[in-house]
């Protein structure tokens, strides 16, 4: 009798944990922390979103690096989480480096420097502005907050995340001009 009730009791401790794992929560942290531990499927998707942009090999490789550096060192604060029957809403606050000011401090500088990025025909070297634009990025130390909110559906009494805006991901990314 001891022994079924000692396998009573782990069934329901053990069957007991895959409940506490199964929260709109979890689903938000898990998703977060394949960013913080360089996702293989994560970082294959940030390759394949590489190709597509106008970059050579070296530039791909810097901004892949300084994705790395983005994704490890992303922090966040589950906020709030508030579930409506089968729809959960997760309220996150992330902090990324703030590659946007990359972004304006490069503007900035073509605006006050023009000469500097046009090739022989007196048109703007779009290579060199990118390669500029990367060193700027690779320096950026500082950070800024984002509010996210996620958006967790009950499926087969599994909560499953419905995709990010591509505003989220910019914000992830840091490159979100706010």
């Amino acid at each position: 009798m001891k022994k079924f009730l000692a396998f009573l009791f782990l069934l329901a401790l053990f069957g007991g944990c895959n409940d506490l794992l199964n929260t709109p929560t979890k689903r938000v942290e898990e998703f977060l922390h394949k960013y913080q531990v360089l996702d293989e499927k994560l970082l294959n998707n940030l390759d394949y979103s590489l190709e597509s942009n106008n970059l050579n090999e070296e530039e791909k490789k810097i901004y892949r690096e300084i994705m790395k550096k983005q994704y490890k060192d992303l922090t966040y604060k589950i906020k709030d989480e508030e579930i409506d029957g089968e729809i959960a809403t997760v309220k996150v606050e992330i902090e990324v480096y703030d590659y946007n000011l990359a972004n304006i401090k490069t503007n900035d500088y073509l605006n006050k420097n023009n000469d500097y990025f046009l090739n022989d025909e007196g048109i703007i070297d779009e290579s060199k502005y990118i390669d500029y634009k990367l060193n700027i990025m690779k320096d950026i130390n500082e950070r800024v907050k984002f509010t996210l909110e996620f958006i967790i559906r009950k499926k087969d009494k599994i909560w499953v995340m419905d995709n990010i805006s591509k505003d989220d991901i910019l914000k992830i990314h840091g490159v979100y001009s706010y």
